[in-house]
């Protein structure tokens, strides 16, 4: 049948299975947008308030429901709009793929008007990027786009079409085209190797990255940590892949990990990398990171072997299928003595926080216990992202959102939004520092116009308090440009933009906040006032190995 590129574009989102898409409209993306409103019975459309909210919105629906996520954008300002996010999604592995439209094709490389080479701005923060100057192709290559995203190490891909392309026609063929797949390397020589250094070990190790949750290795994972009879520590990325009760997991490991997993790691002599990328906040000082201990990696990444850390063993593979081979021929272990010694670290060394006044660590407690740890928990970036990971009990993967790798200020709330469209039975929760919320608190209109029942709780210490714990401990409290007290009034903003608004400031008004807010239905923000020099600990200096994390009681020790 002849159909326009407008027309192709909705066709293959629809045969790519694409319910829901976030973006922002404009001049050269108009065709699409008209095609959008006679298909909206079949594609739902969010409109966002700024298309960086469109971004982390895809985003978020991606990583919490492991589908390809898609926004779009018109061209020039709204395209580059976009970027923080596409990076965002890029560090993190997130399946997504950003439709822009560009200017007619005679106009492109002339100044024109919002014409910008989104796809040159994009290239190093892409897995790919397309620009469709002909119609005859654009169907293909919306095809490949949805298949690089989601294969392999996903990622983000960009798709640029100019405008005269989605007004002209071409014959649609609706029989997609074979996407050439890569053939899984032979990991059995590898395979072997691994096993020997596993029945070896006196005290492995597991080091859970995000991978894991891509690959849907949750239930091999679980089960090789029995097998193998180790302790278990995730990073931010790696969060709820391994139950965060069971009594073998040690908590996060690096720059805030727990002092188990930090000492732990340090002491091992066998550390099993799954789907990590040894990020410099894991490791610290690479020199001294697990220096005591063979190194076993596991990623479907083969840029990722031997990048920052050294291995002594690699395979690379999906970890869902390798592990699979390695728990069908690995004999049960028994470390029964460095399991003891594990937990010895635990209870000498639990995570603890100043319970005397209101915190962020008891309002995520509260809000574990509330939600009986079932909520989708997002977060922006800083002290609060850090207390998120460390006090909530993650026992599902796909459950926390973060900007792991790119660390961006303004993500939870769009991926929030996000969330909560694809996972519509469940609550979402986006957990935010005052200056983080300041970043992009106007998606709150987002929710309200659509009546999303998502929960913002907005940690408030007027503070820009991750910095400024740094200017605490290693600038001698030179407090620059880190002070938020000023006249803004989150409630009165959320209030302004279409939500429900409550204040907190005693840990009396916690529970009864968050209740509140859960029965509702819809979208509340909480703004909870704690104070300004809370710190998160436990804490490894910049550059220094993991074993050196100290805490508060160490600082006291020493002064």
């Amino acid at each position: 049948m002849i159909l326009t590129g407008a027309q192709i574009v909705v066709e293959c989102l629809k045969e790519q299975g694409v319910d829901t898409v976030f973006g922002y409209p404009g001049g050269t993306i108009l065709n699409v947008y008209d095609e959008l409103y006679k298909h909206s019975n079949e594609i739902n459309h969010i409109l966002t308030s700024h298309e960086q909210g469109a971004a982390h919105a895809a985003d978020g629906y991606a990583r919490s429901t492991g589908k390809v996520g898609v926004c779009l954008a018109t061209s020039g300002p709204g395209a580059t709009n976009l970027v923080t996010g596409i990076a965002t999604a890029y560090m993190d592995s997130v399946p997504m793929v950003a439709i822009t439209c560009n200017v007619n094709l005679p106009l492109l490389g002339k100044d024109s008007f919002q014409e910008v080479d989104i796809a040159g701005v994009t290239m190093p923060i892409t897995k790919h990027g397309y620009i469709v100057k002909d119609v005859n192709i654009l169907a293909d290559t919306l095809r490949k786009a949805f298949a690089i995203a989601r294969s392999g190490r996903p990622g983000p891909v960009l798709v640029d079409i100019t405008k005269d392309v989605t007004a002209n026609k071409c014959e649609f063929d609706n029989a997609p085209i074979a996407i050439y797949s890569r053939k899984m390397n032979d990991t059995s020589a590898d395979v072997e190797k691994a096993l020997e250094v596993i029945r070896e070990a006196k005290k492995p190790y597991i080091y859970v990255g995000g991978g894991a949750v891509i690959s849907g290795a949750y239930n091999e994972v679980r089960e090789f940590a029995a097998k193998v009879d180790a302790p278990v520590c995730d990073t931010l990325m790696g969060k709820g892949v391994y139950d965060g009760h069971d009594e073998l997991y040690t908590g996060m490991i690096g720059m805030h990990g727990t002092k188990t997993s930090n000492f732990g790691v340090s002491e091992c002599d066998l550390l099993i990398a799954m789907g990590a990328r040894f990020s410099d906040r894991v490791i610290g000082n690479p020199k001294r990171f697990a220096e005591n201990a063979k190194v076993l990696q596991i990623d479907i990444d083969a840029a990722e072997i031997d990048k920052n850390i050294h291995t002594d063993v690699s395979i690379v593979g999906d970890l869902k299928r390798v592990l699979k081979e390695l728990n069908d021929r690995l004999e049960q272990q028994d470390h029964k003595e460095w399991i003891e010694h594990i937990e010895d670290l635990k209870e000498k060394y639990p995570l603890n926080y100043d319970d005397s006044a209101l915190s962020c660590p008891y309002i995520i407690e509260e809000l574990d216990r509330i939600t009986e740890g079932k909520a989708i928990i997002t977060t922006d970036v800083g002290q609060h992202q850090m207390w998120a990971a460390q006090y909530y009990k993650y026992s599902k993967p796909r459950t926390f959102l973060s900007s792991g790798g790119l660390g961006t200020m303004g993500y939870g709330l769009g991926a929030c939004i996000g969330a909560k469209v694809g996972n519509p039975d469940k609550i979402c929760v986006n957990i935010a520092g005052d200056g983080c919320f300041r970043m992009n608190m106007n998606e709150l209109a987002t929710a309200s116009r659509y009546n999303i029942p998502i929960i913002q709780i907005v940690i408030n210490n007027h503070v820009l308090g991750m910095v400024r714990q740094w200017q605490t401990l290693f600038y001698e409290k030179r407090y620059s440009q880190t002070v938020l007290r000023d006249k803004v009034d989150f409630c009165k903003v959320a209030e302004g933009l279409g939500c429900e608004a409550i204040r907190v400031t005693t840990k009396e008004e916690v529970a009864p906040a968050i209740e509140k807010a859960l029965a509702l239905k819809a979208p509340v923000l909480i703004d909870c006032v704690i104070p300004e020099d809370d710190k998160v600990f436990p804490m490894v200096p910049a550059g220094a190995p993991i074993s050196d994390a100290f805490d508060a009681h160490d600082l006291e020790k020493q002064s």
